[in-house]
C-alpha cells in the first residue's frame, strides 16, 4: 500500500506493526505513530512491562518522542495514530500537547477516554477519527488477552 493511496490506513499498519512488537515482548499490544508534515516522528509501543512504569503507554512516550524531535512542547500540526482508542491518562497528554489529530483504530467501551468522557479532555481544535483498521486492531488485542488467560 502507498501511503498516497489511504494515508490514515498506511500510517495505522505501521502503528499495527508496533503493536506487534510490543505483544512480542510480551506487553500489551498498542503501537503508536505520530506524523508531522507526512514525516514520522514518533513511533512506538506499550512499555509498561519494561519499563515498570504504568504510563508507559504507547501515546505518553510517543508524545514524549515527538516533542523532542520538534523541540517544543505543542504537537499543533501533528496527528496521533493509535491501535486502540485512548485511555483518559493518553486523551489528557494529548489536550496538553494540542496535538490536531487523533486516528485510533480498535475502540474502548470500557476504558477508552472517547468511548467514556467524549472529547472534553482534549485541546478544542483536536480532531478524532476511530475505526481505522477496526478489526485489526481490535484482533491482535483479543488474541493477546486471550492467550494471557490460558
Amino acid at each position: 500500500m502507498s501511503i498516497f493511496d489511504n494515508p490514515d490506513e498506511y500510517y495505522m499498519r505501521l502503528a499495527l506493526a508496533e503493536a506487534r512488537a510490543a505483544r512480542d515482548e510480551d506487553e500489551i499490544p498498542i503501537g503508536a505513530v505520530i506524523v508531522a508534515q507526512d514525516r514520522i516522528i514518533a513511533r512506538t509501543h506499550n512499555n509498561t512491562e519494561r519499563l515498570h512504569d504504568v504510563t508507559a503507554h504507547a501515546e505518553m512516550l510517543a508524545f514524549t518522542a515527538a516533542t523532542e524531535a520538534l523541540g517544543g512542547k505543542y504537537l499543533d500540526g501533528c496527528t496521533l495514530y493509535v491501535t486502540v482508542e485512548p485511555c483518559c491518562m493518553c486523551a489528557g497528554a494529548a489536550g496538553w500537547t494540542q496535538i490536531s489529530r487523533i486516528v485510533y483504530g480498535a475502540s474502548d467501551p470500557k476504558r477508552g477516554a472517547f468511548s467514556t468522557l467524549g472529547q472534553a479532555m482534549l485541546h478544542p481544535r483536536t480532531t478524532v477519527s476511530g475505526g481505522i483498521l477496526q478489526e485489526e486492531c481490535s484482533q491482535i488485542l483479543k488474541d493477546f488477552l486471550k492467550s494471557k488467560r490460558k
